[in-house]
This record gives C-alpha cells, sequence and structure tokens, in this order.
C-alpha cells in the first residue's frame, strides 16, 4: 500500500469513479469507511482499494450500486469472476490486469494473458492491450496512485512472455542484416525495445540486444567492432528537448551509414528535430515495413 493511504483522487484516477459519485456511495450504502491521520485526513486503505475496484468492474458491467453494495466479499469476489469470463473488450481486459497488479495476482494476471493470446497475436495483444495498459501505469505512477513494485510486478510478468516468443523463434539470420537494439543511459523501461527486438528476431534478422541504460561509449567501441545495418532505441524518461536533439545528433554521428529508428513517450510528446537518417517509428506495423519484413 501507499505508506500514506490513497486519498479519494486516488481512488477516482484508479476505478475510474468520480469523488462525488465514492463520496455519494459511501453516505448512501456505506460502501467504504475511510480512516483518518492524525490532522484528521481521511485516507483509503489496500482493502479499500480492491473493493472499490471489483465494485467499479461490477458496475461498469452492468450491475447496479444498490445491490452490489448489500453483497458480501464472496459474492462480489464470484461476481467479478463470473463477469470477466465474459468480458473480453480490449478496456475489460485492462481493467482486469489492472485489478491483478493491484492485488499482485500473479496467477490472475497470467491466466488473463493466456486468455488474450487465444484470441490476438502477440503483435496485437502488446500494442493494441499491454501497451495501452502501461500507458494507464504511467499515469497512476505520475499522480502517486501506484507504487514502482507494482509496476515491476507487471513488466517482469510481460518480459518473461515476450522472451518465450523470442526464444521459440531460435537464431533467424536469413534475411543476413543485423539491427542493434538498446536504450541509453538512464533509461529503463525495455519493454518496447524487447517487443520490436521479438519483430526483427522473427522477420529473420540477426538482432544484437544490448537492452537497458548503455553508455554512448560502449556504443562506440560495439561500432567498431561490428558490421550494423539499423539501430534501435526508446526514450520513456524524462528528457529536456535540447538535450533530446543533441543525442540523436551524436548517434548520428555515430551511425552515419545506419538508419536509426526511434520511438517512446518522450518522442511523441516533445516531437524532436530529427537528423536525416533517423526516423520515428509509431507502431508495429509501420516498423514492419520500414525494415521490409
Amino acid at each position: 500500500m501507499n505508506t500514506e493511504g490513497y486519498s479519494i483522487k486516488d481512488l477516482e484516477t484508479l476505478s475510474g469513479i468520480k469523488a462525488h459519485t465514492i463520496r455519494i456511495w459511501e453516505k448512501r450504502y456505506s460502501l467504504l469507511h475511510p480512516e483518518r491521520t492524525d490532522t484528521n485526513i481521511r485516507y483509503y486503505t489496500d482493502d479499500d482499494l480492491r473493493h472499490i475496484l471489483n465494485v467499479s468492474f461490477l458496475v461498469k458491467g452492468g450491475h447496479k450500486i444498490s445491490k452490489v453494495a448489500k453483497w458480501g466479499q464472496d459474492q462480489i469476489k464470484e461476481t467479478v469472476l463470473e463477469v470477466s469470463k465474459s468480458k473480453s473488450s480490449e478496456n475489460a481486459y485492462i481493467d482486469r490486469l489492472m485489478l491483478s497488479m493491484v492485488n499482485f495476482d500473479n496467477e490472475e494476471f497470467f491466466k488473463i494473458l493466456n486468455e488474450i493470446q487465444l484470441r490476438y497475436s502477440l503483435e496485437e495483444m502488446v500494442y493494441t492491450i499491454l501497451f495501452s495498459l502501461f500507458k494507464r501505469i504511467g499515469t497512476y505512477w505520475q499522480v502517486g496512485s501506484i507504487f514502482p513494485a507494482q509496476e515491476h510486478f507487471v513488466s517482469h510478468i510481460i518480459r518473461q512472455k515476450i522472451i518465450a516468443e523470442i526464444d521459440k523463434i531460435g537464431l533467424n539470420n536469413k534475411r543476413g542484416q543485423s539491427i542493434l537494439f538498446f536504450l541509453p543511459e538512464n533509461e529503463m523501461h525495455e519493454i518496447s525495445l524487447l517487443f520490436y527486438s521479438y519483430l526483427a528476431h522473427k522477420s529473420g534478422f540477426n538482432v544484437i540486444y544490448l537492452g537497458q541504460f548503455v553508455p554512448f561509449n560502449d556504443l562506440q567501441k560495439l561500432q567498431s567492432h561490428l558490421t550494423i545495418d539499423f539501430v534501435f532505441t526508446a526514450f520513456i524518461n524524462s528528457w529536456a528537448k535540447d538535450a533530446l536533439e543533441n543525442y540523436l545528433v551524436d548517434l548520428k554521428g555515430l551511425f552515419q551509414k545506419q538508419r536509426i529508428f526511434i520511438t517512446g513517450w518522450q518522442v511523441d510528446n516533445l516531437n524532436p528535430e530529427l537528423p536525416r537518417n533517423v526516423k520515428i517509428v509509431k507502431d508495429y506495423k509501420e516498423f514492419r515495413k520500414f525494415v521490409g519484413a
């Protein structure tokens, strides 16, 4: 739990239920019973958060709050499971994954991912659902509604999924071309990088995957030892626009003959000026076109 508990704004952000509505539900149905700090500030516990997430899920699924509020925890949990089996829209999947994340429910999270994979290809699952999940997680993290361990819990499971799919492909250098994947120093969020490396593996490229937090000096050393045809990196963490543009210029200077692909939230937010050989990747379909897959 957040060490200071959750505010009603946190509950609004995580559940999608307006704070005003939550207060009405408290008064009318005694749905929640917030505690108070020594300075008389209201706060909510982990149990309160789980309860409002379950209630929110059921109300969005068509159940009336007047009925749900009278149910005990066992009936609520059973009904959530029943509704989960019948709800398969993208937003419903994200809601269910968020609920599993908050509860650190390893078994349920894997179960939902496996269910999604029966309906979607890995590419569709990652890009349509999991990237949207991470955007929502990022928003919640910014406002302090979740803590890093919850994000790490999700990232680890999804990372396992993608690596397992890469392992199934094995070495597949039928294209005779190499793509270097890396994240700059201070960049730790590698799910998108790993996903695009999977696409490159699948398309028959020799993938050189360095992962996160790669010093620029290491790129210089590597460039002098290997023949590289493409370079791929991502910018997720906060960057100043001029710092990002300067980094891209340096990268272009190092890889003058290679095409450089970039992606990430900071690229979208800052809209940096791009050197001639740098191309923004908007989605996985566009990436496959770029590399002729």
